[in-house]
C-alpha cells in the first residue's frame, strides 16, 4: 500500500507542475487523438469525467460529444454510499461544486443513466501502465463501478504521457483500462 502512496503523490505533484497552458495543449492533442478513435466514433452514449485538480481537460471533449449527438453521462460521486452515479449531462449552466470540489449537475438537474446505455467510458487516474492498471486517488469508486458495465464497454484512460509508469501495483479489486489515451499516443493495453 505504501508504495502506491509513494507513487500517488509523485505522479500528483508531476503533474501539478504543468502551466495551465501546457495542459491545455496537451488535453488538445488528446481530444484530436480521440476523434480518430473508432471506439469513440462509434458510442453513442459515453461517460466522462469532469476534470479536476490538473487532469486532462475534459469539456472540448463534452462540446465534441455534443456536436455530433452523442449522449453525455458524468459520474456523480454518492459519498455516503461509496459509489459513482451516472447522470446524463445536458448543460454547462447545471453544474454546482459537489463532492472534492468537482462539479457536478446540480439535483433538479440529474437524470440517472442505467450503466448499460453506456457505450465507451473515458476514466481519468493518477497514473498508468501499458498493461492499463491504473493507480486511482485511493477511494475505489471507479473500482466498483466498472463491473456494473457491460463487458464490451471499453474502459479508456485519458492520461500525460508522465502518468505513464513502468509498473502500477495491483488488487484483486483493480479493473484494468482497455486503452490510455495520451497526448503522443492510443495504448492499447491488450498488446502488452
Amino acid at each position: 500500500m505504501d508504495d502506491k502512496k509513494i507513487l500517488r503523490k509523485e505522479i500528483l505533484n508531476k503533474r501539478a507542475a504543468q502551466s495551465p497552458e501546457e495542459i491545455t495543449a496537451k488535453s488538445a492533442k488528446i481530444l484530436e487523438l480521440l476523434k480518430v478513435f473508432q471506439p469513440y466514433q462509434q458510442a453513442q452514449t459515453v461517460m466522462v469525467y469532469l476534470d479536476f485538480r490538473g487532469e486532462v481537460k475534459t469539456l472540448e471533449i463534452i462540446r465534441d460529444l455534443w456536436a455530433y449527438g452523442k449522449k453525455v453521462v458524468i459520474p456523480v460521486t454518492v459519498l455516503s454510499e461509496k459509489k459513482l452515479l451516472p447522470v446524463y449531462f445536458r448543460d454547462f449552466g447545471d453544474l454546482v461544486e459537489g463532492t472534492y470540489g468537482i462539479l457536478e449537475p446540480k439535483e433538479e438537474a440529474r437524470t440517472i443513466a442505467e450503466p448499460e446505455v453506456i457505450d465507451l467510458v473515458l476514466v481519468p487516474g493518477v497514473a498508468f501502465d501499458l498493461k492499463g492498471n491504473r493507480l486511482g486517488y485511493g477511494a475505489g469508486f471507479y473500482d466498483r463501478f466498472l463491473p456494473n458495465l457491460r463487458p464490451a464497454v471499453k474502459k479508456v484512460a485519458l492520461a500525460f504521457e508522465l502518468q505513464i509508469v513502468p509498473k502500477i501495483p495491483t488488487g484483486p479489486h483493480d479493473i484494468p483500462m482497455d486503452y490510455i489515451i495520451t497526448e503522443e499516443r492510443i495504448i492499447n493495453c491488450r498488446l502488452y
